[in-house]
């Protein structure tokens, strides 16, 4: 892979070197003063045994239908992007059967040490009594195959949408429990999309992770974010490993004082380890690494 030049990269400024134009989404100045040498540290993710990046890559925006826009770049963009990542500490890779991004940083990992990275999926779920309920193990050895990984750090059941989540996917859950005993998965858990879920998470003994949208203006959450943060708070004492999603609003928020309060209060009010980024450039990514680092104090 042919590594970008640095200077190269700070000349490009807004336009962006995965061929995005940062004025449409909003990072108008997300080069306007970036070294580009920091790199991302690690956090204990609650009390999952695991530690991570505190910063993972995201590659679910306007995803469904396995694609997403991260996807949408090409494999080769993709790859260079995943790779940019890991050269600047983020080893948290955030994936989702939904998203088709499995494939494409199963080929990313090519190479890298496993045992640095930590790779999380999401499984969609079915309620148990339609007849759509799918072979749990097929799905997670077909994954496990897509992502190039004997094993899988994070599996989530993807996107919750009702508070009786723990009754409608059993199935689910239990074939989730055996992958664990049996080694190829090590921590389970759900995304939310809805506050009794959300709740419902904070509370199961079953949940390992979760991930939860939050950021401070509200935005495509499943509530106000003071609401949330409470949830979340009960969460951590729980002892939940918490990463948060949404954290400019899917996209609608990346105005240059909204990405500084957005990663503020996802580092110092969100109630969250971790977040997750749906980044879609270098310059992006580049720009999210270096406010956060700075503002977390590192």
């Amino acid at each position: 892979m042919n590594r970008i030049n640095r200077r190269r990269f700070i000349k490009t400024g807004i336009a962006g070197i995965a061929g995005l134009s940062l004025t449409g989404t909003g990072f108008v100045n997300a080069n306007s003063a970036l070294t580009t040498e920091t790199t991302v540290d690690k956090i204990k993710l609650g009390n999952s045994g695991l530690t991570v990046s505190r910063i993972a890559m995201g590659s679910g925006s306007v995803g469904g239908n396995k694609a997403s826009n991260q996807t949408r770049l090409g494999m080769d963009k993709f790859v260079e992007l995943a790779r940019h990542a890991y050269e600047r500490g983020i080893r948290f890779y955030d994936m989702a059967d939904s998203y088709g991004s499995q494939p494409f940083f199963g080929n990313a990992i090519k190479g890298l040490p496993r045992e640095d990275l930590t790779l999380l999926t999401k499984l969609w779920t079915y309620d148990d009594g339609t007849e759509r309920v799918q072979p749990v193990r097929e799905n997670i050895d077909r994954m496990r195959r897509e992502m190039n990984t004997d094993y899988i750090d994070i599996l989530l059941m993807h996107c919750m949408t009702k508070g009786d989540w723990t009754e409608t996917r059993t199935h689910y859950m239990d074939g989730l429990s055996k992958a664990k005993q049996d080694g190829i998965v090590k921590k389970v858990g759900i995304s939310c999309h809805n506050l009794d879920a959300l709740k419902k998470a904070a509370e199961s003994p079953w949940v390992d992770v979760i991930m939860a949208r939050i950021n401070p203006f509200g935005v495509l959450m499943d509530a106000e974010p003071d609401i949330v943060k409470e949830v979340l708070a009960t969460a951590k004492a729980n002892g939940k490993g918490i990463i948060g999603m949404k954290i400019f609003g899917e996209g609608r928020k990346v105005k240059e004082e909204e990405r500084e309060q957005s990663i503020r209060f996802a580092l110092t009010e969100a109630n969250i380890h971790c977040m997750t980024l749906g980044l879609e450039s270098i310059s992006q990514m580049d720009d999210a690494i270096e406010r956060t680092m700075r503002l977390s104090g590192n």
